[in-house]
């Protein structure tokens, strides 16, 4: 599997774990008491990883267009 291909399924498994992180923290936040700081760190971990492989994936087509090669899928 190509890079790529890996930042792409990582950036998926990202987005869930930080949808599983927000949906963790409005419940802690609904029950009533202060939440652990680490309940936070469950949705705010994911989010910057999720900002890193984003860009990586924003700037990638760019990136193939400057050094003028073409992705595999694409033919001549």
């Amino acid at each position: 599997m190509k890079l790529s291909a890996w930042f792409r399924q990582g950036h998926r498994w990202l987005a869930i774990a930080f949808t599983l992180g927000v949906i963790v923290n409005f419940i802690a936040l609904g029950g009533g008491e202060e939440p652990a700081f680490w309940v936070y760190l469950l949705a705010l971990i994911p989010l910057f990883l999720l900002l890193f492989t984003g860009l990586y994936l924003f700037v990638l087509p760019y990136a193939i267009k400057w050094r003028g090669g073409r992705r595999a899928s694409e033919s001549p």
